[in-house]
Formats: C-alpha cells, structure tokens, sequence
C-alpha cells in the first residue's frame, strides 16, 4: 500500500490556487474535443478529403511544440501564473481569428485559429502541470495532477456536447445527409446528369429505366421514380459530398449560404468560449497566487538539458506521451468517422458515442485517482495501455456495432495515462529541470498532430478499420514503457509505495 494515503493531496492554503488552476484543465479540454468533430464537418463543408481535412488537426496540436520551449522561457522569467495569463489571452485571440475564417470561407484561416489557440494551450499546459504538481508535497505530485486532470474531461464534454447537441442538428450538411436517407427527390436530383430520368411521380417498372449520376454510373430507376443510389456510393456518407459537388457547379449561390450558414454555426461557439477565457483571464489577474517562483537563479538550458538527458525515465516518457496524445487523439477524432462510415449514423449520432467515451474516460480518471492510492501507477499504466491495445483490436476486427463499442471502451483505458506518464516523467526532478521537462512532455503533444495526420491518410487510402492498426501500436510502446517503469525506473526514483 502506499504511504501516500496518509499524506494531503491538497494542503489547505493552496486549494484557492488549486481550484483556479484546475479550471484550466477544463478549459483546454473543450478546445481538444470540440475541435475533433470539426475534423468530420470540415471535410463535408469544404468538399474536401479525411486526409485534407486532418490538417485542422494537424494544425492545432502542431502549436504546442512550437510554443512550449517559449513558455518555459517565459515561466523562467517570469511567474507560472504571468505564464497562464498570457495562454488565456491568446486562447481569446485564436477563437476570435475564426470570425474571419468564418466570414471568408477559408479553411486555411480556420487551421491558423487553431494554431493560435493551441499557442495558449502550450502556454496553460506548460504552466499548469507542474504548478499543480508544486502545490503540495512531492510524493502525492501524481496523485495531485490525476485530481486536477480529472477535470479535464468535463471541459472536453462540453465541447462534445456542444458539437453534439447544439452545432451538428443545425447543420445544413446534416440536413442533406437527412434528405438523401430519406430518398428526397430534389436532393437527389443533384445526382443526375439528366434530370428528366428522375420524375417526382412514379410511373417507371422497377429496374427498368437508368439514370446516369455526375461522376458518369449509371444506375437503376426504382417505381417510384428514385434511383437506387446505394449501389453506387456505397454508403450513405459517401453520397454527401457527391451531392454537395453537385450544387456547387449547378448552383453556387445556394451551395455558397449552405457553407456560409455552417460556417456561422462553427463560429458562434468559438465566441462564446471567447468570453468564458475572457473571465478566467480577470479570475487569475485578480487574486494573489503562489509564485513558487526560485529566488536562485536558474542554471542554463544547456546545462539543465544535459542532465534531463541522462535521465532514462523521462526521456522515455516523453516517448510514450508522444505515442499517448496520438493514441488519445485518433481514437477520438476518428470515432465519429467510424460511426458514420461503418454503422451508417448521422454526425450527431456519431458524436454521442464520442460523449459516451468521454462520460467513461471522466468516470475511469476518477477511479484511478483513488486506486492509485493504493496501487503502483507504473503498473496501472502497463495494465491499461494492455487493455487500450485489446479494445482498439476489437474496432479492428469486431462487427460494425461492436467495434463501435470496443472503440468507445478504449477511453476507460486511457482515463489515467496523460497525468501519470507526465508524473512518473517529472519524479525526482529538481525544480528547474521540471519546468523544462514540462515544457518537452508538452512539445510531445504533437504526436496528436503527426499521428492524427497519418491516420486521416490511412482512412482514405485503406479505409476507417485498418486506419485503427497506428492507435493500436501506440498502446503496444505506451505498455513497454510501463513495464520499463516497473521493473527499472521506479527502483531508482522511488514512487514511495
């Protein structure tokens, strides 16, 4: 058992700080996941590739390693909580550059927003970890971070939600993915070179006539005048975008307020988190916070590099962190392509699985914070990434329904890797070593931009179901590193069990 359990996560004069911080946690955490289903509108407003369209991915967790070493700078200069500051403002500023994105039309400035945010979010992430992890002592550090983590998910769940609930019904794509379900005549007349081989009463035999579509098949005319459009899409989400091409070139204008209605729907919830940033940013500048600032003068990046590198157990989290927010990233941007292209839901339906996931993913963090009390988090870690591993294998092979199920399950196995790979990472750092480290286990949050990228190529090349093969090897690395954790690391810095 753990000593730890003796031992306040929380001492009494930081809880103040502690709650402000730990609303950060949430606040980055609706950006991650009502950014992901942004993957699978994009791609169907702008006509455009999973593969094109995973650059909005791409995008967001790219500004992460690019602004983490600048963060430490700033940190080392100035104060984690100056540092939180300024990655509220520019989370404010890169919701605000969608007003434009939106306006124009331009999916490369809706990327450059992301960008802009993600900036923010390396500064709250570079700022925070390791400010929760100082609020207390070393040995519940872990325990601390799982705590304030564990607020992470209700942010991501009001971003599903919102997507869910307010943004995916009001879409006008989702309406025409609505229309052609139900056979609507005039949305599938988009699909026909000819329009008098589709008349709006029935008068055909069934089979008998033809109807030559946009993209030069031909197919058969049902009685009731409809064609039988799913012998030749396939699938019912592969007949939007072939509808949406269609009004583009035949009619512009009312493709162009299609895209612009959507557009402005995307826009309106980028607002509202504006404002919300908005206040958090007067919460902080208004109440005194620990500074935990080191009066001496901290040793230089080159020196305090050389020793982080000799350190095996955080070279290799940084590793597995990498191989983590890819992991967590695909599994959850790509579940709703894998509900629409291989169960035939609606975004909205998809999403709900997302929001299921992400209900688990809450519960299991919980879980884990208390069982990690009693129990080595290194080898919690091996025996969830096993079981991450065996789940994504289920959406490999399982029926369509029940890989859907296996996919959703994988987020119960996730709930307790970001904070405990970012602990067991930082054990027994001095604290200017932990604030670069910090800032290098934030830089590996570009796995979620490389990995993510990758993926969105393997769908369009092999399809959602083979895609799933890159997640499943993440959790195959993320388990080597938790068996490496327990059978070498945690002897030499000691986890105090």
């Amino acid at each position: 058992m753990s000593t730890s359990a003796k031992t306040p996560i929380i001492p009494k004069q930081y809880l103040l700080p502690f709650i402000l911080t730990t609303c950060c946690f949430s606040l980055w955490g609706f950006a991650n996941d009502f950014t992901n289903p942004l993957v699978k509108v994009f791609e169907q407003v702008f006509i455009i590739t999973t593969s094109q369209a995973s650059w909005l991915q791409f995008a967001f967790y790219t500004g992460y390693f690019c602004m983490a070493i600048p963060a430490v700078v700033f940190i080392r200069r100035y104060t984690y909580k100056a540092a939180i500051m300024l990655g509220l403002s520019l989370y404010a500023l890169g919701a605000l550059i969608t007003i434009p994105a939106s306006l124009t039309a331009q999916f490369a400035l809706f990327c450059l927003a992301s960008y802009v945010i993600t900036y923010g979010l390396a500064f709250l992430e570079t700022a925070c970890n390791p400010y929760i992890i100082a609020m207390g002592p070393a040995e519940t550090g872990t325990q601390r971070l799982n705590l304030a983590q564990s607020f992470n998910p209700i942010g991501s769940l009001a971003g599903m939600a919102v997507a869910s609930l307010v943004l995916a019904p009001n879409l006008e794509v989702t309406k025409v993915r609505a229309q052609i379900e139900a056979n609507d005549p005039a949305t599938l007349s988009y699909l026909i070179t000819d329009a008098s081989a589709l008349p709006m009463e029935a008068s055909y035999t069934t089979g008998s006539d033809q109807a030559t579509l946009v993209d030069g098949n031909t197919v058969s005319v049902y009685a009731d005048g409809l064609p039988d459009f799913s012998a030749v899409s396939g699938s019912l989400d592969a007949a939007v975008p072939n509808v949406l091409k269609a009004m583009r070139a035949n009619e512009p204008e009312a493709f162009n307020l299609l895209q612009q209605t959507d557009l402005s729907n995307v826009r309106g919830p980028y607002m509202v988190i504006a404002i919300v940033v908005s206040i958090f940013l007067l919460l902080f500048a208004y109440n005194k916070l620990p500074s935990f600032k080191n009066e001496a003068k901290d040793p230089p990046f080159s020196e305090i590099l050389g020793r982080l590198r000799k350190r095996a157990h955080f070279v290799e989290g940084v590793l597995a962190q990498l191989f983590y927010v890819g992991a967590q990233i695909m599994c959850w941007t790509f579940i709703i392509h894998y509900g629409m292209e291989q169960v035939g839901l609606s975004l909205s339906a998809a999403q709900s699985y997302n929001i299921v996931a992400m209900v688990i993913f809450l519960c299991s963090r919980f879980i884990c914070t208390f069982l990690m009390r009693y129990l080595r988090p290194s080898l919690m870690l091996f025996a969830f990434a096993l079981a991450g591993f065996a789940c994504t294998l289920g959406a490999i092979y399982l029926p369509a329904e029940q890989g859907l199920i296996s996919l959703v399950m994988v987020s119960a196995c996730m709930s307790l890797m970001f904070p405990t790979i970012y602990g067991i990472a930082l054990k027994g750092l001095k604290i200017e070593e932990a604030k670069l480290g910090s800032a290098f286990l934030i830089m590996s949050i570009v796995g979620g931009a490389i990995l993510t990228k990758a993926q969105g190529g393997l769908i369009t090349d092999y399809g959602v179901r083979t895609s799933f093969w890159l997640p499943a090897g993440c959790f195959v690395m993320i388990a080597l590193y938790g068996l490496r954790c327990v059978f070498a690391h945690d002897k030499k810095y000691s986890e105090a069990v």
